[in-house]
C-alpha cells in the first residue's frame, strides 16, 4: 500500500500559527474583559462564555485548513465577522467609557481577524490547497494507494458555502440572547417567561431547518434558495425584535448586531453565488 506524504505549504503554516494566535489572543482579551468589568452580572457572564466557546472555532478552523476543505473560507469570515462583533460588544460597557486594555485588546483581536480573512480570500497558494480533493484509500494496477479522490458532483460554489455557515450561526445566536434575557426572569420579570420560551423553541427550530435547507441548497434545488432567504428575514425579524422588547436597546446592539450581521453575509452570499443550479446528485 502507498501512502504518499502531502508536503504542507508554507502559506498553510503561517496561517495554521496566525489562528492559534488568534484564539489565544480572543480568550485572554475576553477573559482580561471579565476580570476588570465591575458588576457585569448575569448577561456579560452568558456573553463572556459564549465568546469563550467560540474562540474554540479557530481550532476547527485549523483542522479544514490542514486538510484543504473549501468550507475553511467562509468559516473564517464567519469566524473573523462574529469574533469582532463579540469582543466589541464585550469591550464596550454599559455606561462609561472602555477600559484601556479592553481597547487594546480589541484592536488586536481585530487585526489579527482581517489579517485570517486576507490570507483566505487572497493567497494563490491557499486558494489552491482549499480545492484540494481529499484523499481516499483506492485500489489500482499498483496496488492499494492513498490517492485524491475524484469527484463527480461540480464543485459547490463558495458563496453558498458562505451562505450555509452563516446560517448555521443563527441557532446559537438565538440561544445565547434568550438565556441572557432568562435572567431578567430571575431577577423578577416572570411574565417575560413566555416570551424566553418562545425565543428558545424558535432557535432549536431554526437549527433543524437549517440543516435540512442546506443539503437541498448545496445540491442545487432554487426553492432552497429562497426558503433560506425568506427564514433569514423571518429569524432577524423575530431576533430583533425579541431583542427590542427583553433586552432594551442595549441588547438591541450587542444581541442583534452580530445576529445581523451573519444574516447580511447569508443573504449576500445567495444573492452572488451562481445563478444557475447545480445538478443534484
Amino acid at each position: 500500500m502507498t501512502v504518499p506524504g502531502r508536503p504542507t505549504p508554507p502559506a498553510v503554516r503561517l496561517l495554521t500559527a496566525l489562528l492559534i494566535a488568534t484564539s489565544i489572543a480572543t480568550a485572554a482579551v475576553e477573559a482580561l474583559n471579565w476580570w476588570v468589568t465591575p458588576g457585569g452580572g448575569w448577561a456579560l457572564f452568558v456573553r463572556t462564555g459564549w465568546a469563550l466557546l467560540r474562540s474554540l472555532g479557530f481550532l476547527i478552523l485549523i483542522y479544514h485548513v490542514r486538510k484543504g476543505r473549501r468550507s475553511a473560507a467562509p468559516l473564517g469570515l464567519i469566524l473573523a465577522v462574529t469574533t469582532i462583533f463579540g469582543v466589541a460588544r464585550l469591550v464596550v460597557p454599559r455606561t462609561g467609557y472602555p477600559a484601556l486594555p479592553g481597547i487594546a485588546g480589541f484592536a488586536l483581536v481585530t487585526v489579527l481577524c482581517l489579517t485570517v480573512v486576507v490570507l483566505l480570500y487572497r493567497s494563490a497558494t491557499l486558494q489552491e490547497h482549499l480545492v484540494r480533493p481529499p484523499n481516499r484509500i483506492t485500489v489500482t494496477k499498483q496496488g492499494i494507494e492513498w490517492l485524491p479522490a475524484k469527484s463527480t458532483r461540480p464543485p459547490i460554489p463558495g458563496w453558498l458555502l458562505t451562505a450555509r455557515v452563516a446560517s448555521f450561526t443563527y441557532a446559537p445566536l438565538m440561544i445565547v440572547a434568550s438565556v441572557i434575557a432568562l435572567g431578567n426572569v430571575f431577577s423578577g420579570e416572570v411574565g417575560a417567561l413566555p416570551l424566553v420560551i418562545v425565543w428558545f423553541i424558535a432557535a432549536l427550530t431554526m437549527s433543524n431547518l437549517m440543516v435540512l435547507i442546506a443539503i437541498f441548497l448545496l445540491r442545487g434545488h432554487r426553492w432552497a434558495r429562497w426558503a433560506l432567504g425568506l427564514l433569514t428575514v423571518a429569524v432577524l425579524a423575530l431576533h430583533l425584535a425579541l431583542c427590542w422588547l427583553l433586552l432594551d436597546l442595549d441588547g438591541l446592539v450587542r444581541d442583534g448586531g452580530p445576529l445581523a450581521a451573519a444574516a447580511l453575509l447569508c443573504l449576500w452570499g445567495l444573492w452572488r453565488a451562481p445563478a444557475k443550479p447545480l445538478q443534484p446528485a
